[in-house]
């Protein structure tokens, strides 16, 4: 199986938050910037290092530093929400962004937007994206980032669902997935339940009332 289940007590702390209904946009940004660090934190668990020695003050100090470039790709928008709090885990990553579309009707991802950093093909990539669903738009967004070049891809998604993880692992078996929790399934609109509801629109106040 492709699924890392981070169970960390301070991501299923975030998590519960996330789910209440009861959190406002201000609050639910500030959990979703919590989980995110903790998640993209443990993908990056296992990024090549080299030792270095760095002059301190009071002398010199061994050490080690990141090797790999790294590069974060969002898928937009609710992808948005989780950049900020990679980039301050990695300040020096490049940062490429896909624009993915669903059908609320057949939950088809149709593109509308996409750029890369150059040089894919040796960095290592984090493509963010806070809901597994269906796995449309993430098997749709590796299709692209495979065919720019880049052969290491791991995906964070703070929520999954089954459906999700198993087109993953259908035509991507090789990429891994960091999450929180996996959820039981999808309901008639194809939302992961119980998932959080609209991450896009509780994350930016956008909610219909």
């Amino acid at each position: 199986m492709p699924v890392r289940l981070v169970d960390h007590p301070l991501v299923q702390d975030a998590l519960v938050e996330l789910r209440d209904k009861r959190t406002t946009a201000e609050h639910f940004r500030r959990a979703a910037t919590r989980i995110s660090v903790l998640l993209a934190a443990e993908a990056l668990r296992e990024v090549a290092t080299s030792r270095v020695t760095v002059e301190t003050p009071l002398g010199p100090a061994p050490g080690r530093t990141i090797t790999p470039d790294i590069v974060v790709v969002p898928i937009l928008r609710a992808g948005l929400g989780m950049l900020d709090a990679v980039l301050g885990l990695v300040p020096r990553a490049r940062v490429g962004h896909i624009g993915l579309q669903r059908d609320e009707m057949t939950a088809v991802a149709s593109q509308y937007y996409a750029k890369f950093p150059a040089r894919l093909s040796s960095s290592f990539v984090l493509m963010i994206d806070p809901m597994l669903a269906t796995g449309g738009s993430v098997v749709a967004a590796l299709d692209l980032l495979r065919q720019a070049g880049a052969p290491l891809v791991r995906v964070v998604s703070i929520v999954a669902a089954p459906e999700g993880i198993a087109a993953v692992e259908r035509h991507h078996p090789d990429v891994s997935i960091y999450t929180s929790v996996v959820d039981r399934g999808l309901d008639e609109r194809r939302y992961i339940v119980p998932g959080v509801g609209d991450f896009g629109d509780r994350l930016y106040g956008t909610i219909e009332a």
